[in-house]
């Protein structure tokens, strides 16, 4: 009589890769996530039959076509930089991931949007689970966030918060943060991915029965993604990331996943000692003031699907140094070093012997390549120190033949410009890099009149 040898599966699977191990391990062996590891239900092989159950009239399938977009009507949230990026404001029952590094301000920024739904007649419930309610008031009061209908509580239970939604009774919930939130039903401390995948399941379970929108806070780790398992961002119906640089007061919001809306869209906000203002018009942030300077172009930069005008900075030094030094500030060093290259061999601008600077103001950054003949513009200018007048503006990427390269929404970009008064704008029809460098530097000389100017040497 033969036996037949019948394979176990591993009782141990990664929540993340789907990774299998005989024995648990603390980290993955495939993706290396810690915590990952838990033990699966053994398979039994019986298949278990279940009846059908009729759908309720009212939850019955029905063609898309019958359906109305006035069973979601959005809500504003009272700050327009903030709907930008939702899609035109707070659908009912959505929720909302916010993320972003420590102290960028997302906790000032869901306060503000709690006191303009508060000021708007909703009623708001706050879940702090990282601040005692004394601390949020503090805050409150610096910002000027008080009101009556925005309700307040320091809670990490998870059976707790449900409490309050019911008791409350709110129309918009705000829990900061999920990492920080536990449950009875689920093993393990706050933050652990089964913690955070019961709470998420949770709050947005709760979300779509009551048609209550939630704002959840997510952390963030070293390299800048969410903490926690992926299966959050796969939950929640909107996925924001609140970024900004320490140094300045400027402070983006971004989707980088919409249900409702687009996912290009960019909102501006500027840290204040009063708390977060919006900046609908960021046009002049990024511009230097005064009279026209040698080393200086303005660009048109795309901000998600905004475009904004965005000024590059040159400065070009002799030096004896055997290395010449290229430092940047808002730029890629490596884009940089090919536009000089390109400088030196297209355009006989000889940069071999100098010490170059290139930087934006306001400290934002240019990643873009639309951004490669303004810096060319503004390093040319620094050397044979000629003055791009102010109506001036140069869009273009920057080929390695000298060529100027169209740039994605070209016709955006340059409608911009002519709203905010730019006269010419120096974009691929110039053709290559010379002709273009040669036709600012006479834009420069008429403006100027300068007898200097006139005299600089064609490149």
């Amino acid at each position: 009589m033969s036996t037949r040898k019948t394979t176990k599966a591993p009782p141990y699977k990664c929540t993340e890769c789907g990774w299998t191990a005989i024995k648990w391990a603390g980290r993955c062996g495939e993706c290396q996530q810690w915590g990952t590891v838990v033990e699966v239900a053994t398979q039994t092989g019986v298949l278990r039959g279940f009846t059908p159950v009729a759908p309720a009239n009212d939850r019955a399938a029905k063609p898309i076509t019958a359906l109305s977009t006035a069973d979601a009507p959005r809500r504003p949230s009272g700050m327009g930089e903030f709907d930008r990026v939702l899609g035109g404001g707070i659908v009912p029952g959505a929720a909302i991931l916010l993320s972003g590094e420590p102290g960028v301000g997302k906790s000032t920024l869901l306060l503000e949007v709690a006191a303009k739904a508060a000021q708007s007649g909703r009623r708001v419930l706050y879940v702090s689970a990282e601040e005692s309610p004394g601390q949020v008031r503090l805050r409150a009061e610096r910002t000027g966030a008080l009101h009556d209908e925005l309700y307040l509580a320091s809670e990490t239970d998870l059976a707790t918060i449900i409490g309050h939604v019911d008791q409350v009774e709110p129309e918009l919930l705000i829990v900061d943060s999920v990492q920080t939130v536990s449950s009875s039903l689920s093993d393990g401390m706050a933050g652990h991915p089964s913690q955070v995948r019961e709470v998420a399941a949770t709050l947005i379970r709760i979300a779509k029965e009551r048609d209550l929108p939630v704002l959840i806070v997510g952390h963030v780790t070293k390299d800048g993604s969410i903490a926690g398992p992926r299966l959050l961002e796969h939950l929640v119906d909107v996925v924001c990331h609140f970024e900004g640089d320490r140094q300045t007061s400027l402070r983006f919001i971004r989707s980088l996943k919409n249900r409702f809306g687009p996912t290009d869209e960019v909102g501006c906000f500027e840290m204040t000692g009063d708390g977060i203002a919006e900046v609908p018009d960021p046009s002049g942030l990024f511009l230097s003031r005064g009279a026209a300077v040698a080393g200086t172009c303005v660009t048109i930069a795309l901000e998600g699907r905004r475009a904004m005008p965005v000024e590059v900075q040159a400065l070009v030094n002799v030096t004896s140094a055997p290395n010449p030094r290229r430092v940047t500030n808002g730029v890629e060093a490596s884009r940089v070093a090919m536009i000089l290259a390109i400088l030196e061999r297209r355009a006989g601008v000889k940069l071999s012997d100098k010490d170059v600077y290139v930087s934006t103001v306001g400290g934002v950054r240019l990643a873009e390549p639309a951004a490669d003949l303004a810096i060319a513009i503004a390093v040319a200018s620094a050397l044979h120190d000629f003055a791009v007048p102010h109506e001036v503006a140069a869009v273009g990427e920057l080929s390695l033949a000298g060529e100027i390269r169209p740039v994605t929404m070209a016709a955006q970009r340059r409608g911009e410009a002519t709203r905010l008064g730019y006269k010419t704008i120096v974009d691929a029809e110039a053709g290559t890099l010379d002709p273009a460098i040669k036709q600012v530097k006479a834009l420069a000389a008429r403006a100027v009149g300068h007898a200097k100017l006139r005299d600089i040497p064609e490149f």
